[in-house]
């Protein structure tokens, strides 16, 4: 029997990506599994789907390396605050690093790379709300970010993340993050969740991170 959570989310992903006349083939659902287990995320697995996204590293190290003794085509994402203290099991476990937001990590995460000989794909948080609790570059210094210190440790930045404020509309947001993204080159926008990601496509979006619309509501207990 097909995933019911999964199949509405790719037949969404197709609907908005038709109607902002683009490929839905040119959206990736990274499918957060943050807070679920094996028994929640192996039908997923069954399905086919290989795209995941975890916010925690201690979290992913607990359960993924057996997943992928099953199916080791996984691709894992971490879309979560990454500590400088975690940099070397992060760079080790996730094939793509969502949150580098700050000089600090920048440096550890290139030191990393170049001890462990792994390169996962690289993205630059960026603040778009100006939050002061939120992680992330500010929109004005992202240019800068970019340069200085994403050039100067040699780091291949695949493209910018953002978080919207919840009560905000997110479309101005995706817009922003899209254009420092076109100025700087940089052709991957990770943005859009369970409740907006249609509109992050139709701003852009080339990954979306969805994943109470797919498992149900998570038990934080």
């Amino acid at each position: 029997m097909p995933h019911a959570g999964l199949a509405r989310v790719l037949e969404g992903i197709r609907v908005a990506a038709t109607q902002a006349e683009r490929s839905p083939d040119s959206v990736t659902l990274i499918v957060v599994s943050k807070t679920f287990d094996a028994p929640d995320i192996i039908p997923v697995l069954k399905e086919g789907h290989r795209t995941f996204g975890e916010n925690r590293v201690q979290e992913a190290m607990a359960k993924w390396p057996a997943l992928r003794e099953r199916f080791d085509d996984i691709e894992l994402h971490l879309i979560g605050p990454l500590q400088s203290n975690k940099t070397a099991e992060a760079v080790a476990l996730f094939d793509a690093i969502h949150t580098v937001d700050r000089p600090k990590i920048a440096a550890a995460i290139a030191r990393e790379m170049a001890k462990q000989g792994r390169r996962p794909k690289l993205f630059v948080q960026v603040n778009t709300g100006r939050e002061p609790q939120k992680a992330g570059i500010d929109p004005a210094q992202a240019d800068e970010f970019l340069r200085t210190y994403a050039e100067g440790h040699g780091l291949d930045i695949e493209g910018l993340m953002c978080i919207p404020p919840a009560r905000d509309d997110p479309a101005p947001h995706f817009r922003l993050l899209a254009e420092i993204a076109a100025r700087n080159g940089l052709k991957s926008l990770s943005m859009g969740m369970s409740g907006d990601y249609p509109t992050a496509i139709a701003c852009g979006a080339t990954h979306v991170r969805v994943g109470s619309a797919i498992f149900g509501a998570r038990d934080y207990a």
